[in-house]
């Protein structure tokens, strides 16, 4: 709303506030935020995410990284100045709110969307100023009247058939690792380490099966803070068994205030402020990684058999929509096929996405996508992050390059795959870099890591082909997946330098699901990335440790049509072989028909 931000000055002016900082976060630094905290669109316009705003009488700064620059710049409404994070005199969040809140001004925010590092920026800016927080006011709410509610969708158990182990089994073995780390009393604010440890999903944060909650657990009990009315008899009974208590959502910040001479766990990047303010100085505080975002991380057997069956099941409908993609022009026009298939008079970056979506409900057990689908064609696919919407909805033609990033959520787990696919001729440097960019991704699957090795150890597997030609592509090659969770879990990621903040630095072991997705970007022309994930796995064991490789999960074809074999080596083509045999092995039996004769020559060996 254009006028919101005037309201929200107004409102700054009423509670004497200075500088007001809106971060894009919920209660728990989640990935996607429900439509109630999205706070950052009303007063902006801007509807992607990663960013903060900082409003003062005189400015309104909008602060995002490069993924979100051009988006911003169509988004924005008048009166908001873009802050390009990383370019060359652009200053830091933290660094502009201290040369703009004013000697014994007031830094305002709320506490319970700004996580625990953040806010302690915050107070120490605010201290040096010799000015003060308010760190309790949701000023944006009280001028966002028709601000929806927050949801209360129901919370259902996952059958331990999927999770491959109980409830009770976690909890156990979570007050062994707090009494290892000398605490008695642990905080977890991270919803899906909380659906997790539980054994429970729910339907409150866009493609993410979890519900808005805090656990607080000790040697004895267990506190669930959530809204009561999303549970039903079943998963109540299913929680007293557990010996998990359920209590009010906004309980918790009491509760934590009541601790006195406590040893408290608790991870400040993934817990708000108003938390770490609710605790008296008599507590003790661990601030450290939390067990079970370790444990979860390291799929059981039981769960990565549910992981390969939930691929193959996401891999045909993948194959499905590549192979509609593949024949939905003829003579460079749409069929009237294609156009009954889509439901649409036109091919465009919208109505594929929604094809793919409609593939993937035909499976009983899906549940969701795991991330709004990047449908990008053309030049638009040179954004890593692009999202088309109605306002922008590029028309895919018979040429060039399409790319579609999307995966689902199951009950058998999680998929993220992209695939790059020639709609028509193509630029010699366009099937250049996509054989380079297939290369990368074969390489980077096929290291061999030995035990204490993180994704810094061997993300050159993978960059190294664009490196030797002085290219890159700006993003991570690949990111921890939940087990019908969190698209993108930490602790783990592979990337070429170390990045404290992104919380994935620690050490691969057998079991983690991690992506394998590097790419490459031409501004303004094309885009190519190719994406798999897989399950590292124990090779062998020796006097010199134990080495790991990797297991493809993912199954659909490459576009052979965009290849150049000339220049792969030996080894590259038997890796592609090799990956496009196992592809039709398992995807076969699910075709018959034209349809399988076309997945016979799309994996062909070359």
């Amino acid at each position: 709303m254009k006028g919101a931000l005037q309201a929200l000055r107004k409102e700054m002016a009423r509670e004497k506030t200075d500088v007001y900082l809106i971060p894009m976060d919920d209660f728990h630094q989640s990935e996607y935020v429900s439509e109630y905290f999205k706070t950052i669109r009303h007063i902006t316009g801007f509807t992607g995410d990663s960013c903060n705003v900082v409003v003062t009488q005189d400015a309104a700064k909008f602060f995002t990284d490069g993924r979100f620059f051009i988006q911003a710049e169509r988004e924005l409404y008048d009166g908001v100045d873009l802050m390009k994070m990383g370019e060359k005199g652009v200053p830091t969040l933290t660094a502009y709110i201290e040369t703009v809140l004013p000697e014994g001004g007031v830094l305002g925010f709320d506490g319970r969307c700004v996580n625990s590092g953040l806010g302690k920026q915050l107070e120490a800016i605010a201290e040096k100023k010799k000015g003060k927080i308010q760190a309790d006011k949701d000023l944006v709410g009280n001028v966002w009247p028709e601000r929806p509610s927050l949801p209360k969708e129901k919370v259902w158990i996952l059958e331990e058939k999927w999770a491959g182990e109980s409830a009770e089994k976690k909890l156990s073995r979570l007050r062994e690792e707090m009494t290892e780390k000398g605490a008695d009393i642990h905080v977890i604010a991270s919803l899906d380490d909380i659906a997790w440890l539980l054994n429970l999903r729910g339907w409150d944060v866009l493609c993410t099966p979890v519900f808005l909650s805090f656990l607080l657990i000790d040697r004895e009990n267990c506190y669930l803070f959530a809204n009561e009315e999303n549970f039903d008899e079943s998963v109540k009974r299913y929680l007293e068994k557990l010996q998990v208590r359920l209590a009010p959502y906004n309980g918790i910040y009491d509760a934590v205030k009541q601790l006195r001479n406590r040893t408290i766990l608790l991870q400040g990047g993934k817990t708000n402020y108003a938390i770490l303010r609710s605790i008296d100085p008599s507590v003790s505080v661990v601030d450290a990684l939390l067990p079970s975002t370790y444990d979860k991380a390291i799929k059981n057997e039981v769960e990565i058999q549910n992981e390969r069956t939930a691929h193959i099941k996401d891999g045909i409908a993948l194959t499905k929509y590549i192979y509609f993609m593949k024949h939905a022009f003829r003579d460079g026009k749409l069929t009237e096929e294609a156009k009954e298939i889509l439901q649409a008079p036109e091919l465009t970056e919208c109505s594929g996405a929604a094809y793919l979506q409609r593939l993937r409900k035909e499976d009983p057990h899906y549940l969701e996508d795991s991330f709004p689908a990047i449908s990008a064609y053309g030049e638009n696919a040179a954004l890593p992050h692009y999202s088309p919407s109605e306002e922008h909805d590029k028309k895919v033609e018979a040429s060039g390059f399409y790319l579609i990033d999307s995966g689902g959520q199951y009950y058998e787990g999680t998929t993220d795959v992209t695939r790059t696919i020639a709609m028509g001729p193509l630029k010699k440097e366009e099937i250049r870099h996509f054989t380079m960019v297939c290369m990368a991704m074969l390489r980077l699957a096929d290291a061999k890591l030995l035990q204490g090795s993180s994704g810094v150890t061997f993300d050159y597997a993978g960059r190294e082909i664009f490196w030797r030609e002085g290219l890159n592509y700006n993003h991570g090659t690949g990111h921890g997946v939940g087990y019908c969770l969190s698209c993108h879990e930490g602790p783990i990621g592979i990337r070429y330098r170390y990045l404290p903040s992104r919380l994935e630095n620690v050490e691969f072991n057998p079991g983690n699901i991690v992506s394998d997705e590097p790419g490459f970007y031409v501004e303004g022309q094309y885009g190519i990335r190719t994406e798999n994930l897989m399950v590292c796995k124990k090779a062998i064991e020796n006097e010199f440790g134990m080495f790991m490789d990797f297991e493809h999960l993912t199954m659909a074809p490459i576009d052979l049509d965009a290849l150049d074999k000339s220049i792969m080596l030996p080894q590259d083509i038997e890796l592609l072989n090799a990956y496009h045999k196992d592809v039709y092995e398992k995807l076969s039996p699910y075709f018959e028909g034209e349809i399988l004769a076309w997945l016979k020559e799309a994996t062909r060996a070359i």
